[in-house]
């Protein structure tokens, strides 16, 4: 059974995995918007990055749904 101090630092470690992932969905959107502006939509790194946005998107509607 898990102590106040376990569950304290499993808390702090979701909490900065959930930072974590909104911070690459915003790095991502960043990047896509600067290769857009660039005329780079065909290239393979924006098709790489619009289909990451899209799993990291995914990830963060799962935890706002879930309220975290």
């Amino acid at each position: 059974m898990e102590d106040a101090q376990d569950m304290a630092e499993k808390l702090e470690r979701y909490e900065r995995f959930a930072r974590g992932l909104r911070d690459e969905l915003a790095t991502t959107d960043q990047k896509l918007q600067t290769l857009k502006a660039q005329g780079k939509t065909k290239t393979a790194t924006y098709r790489q990055l619009f289909a990451n946005r899209f799993m990291l998107e995914e990830m963060v509607s799962r935890l706002d749904e879930a309220g975290l």
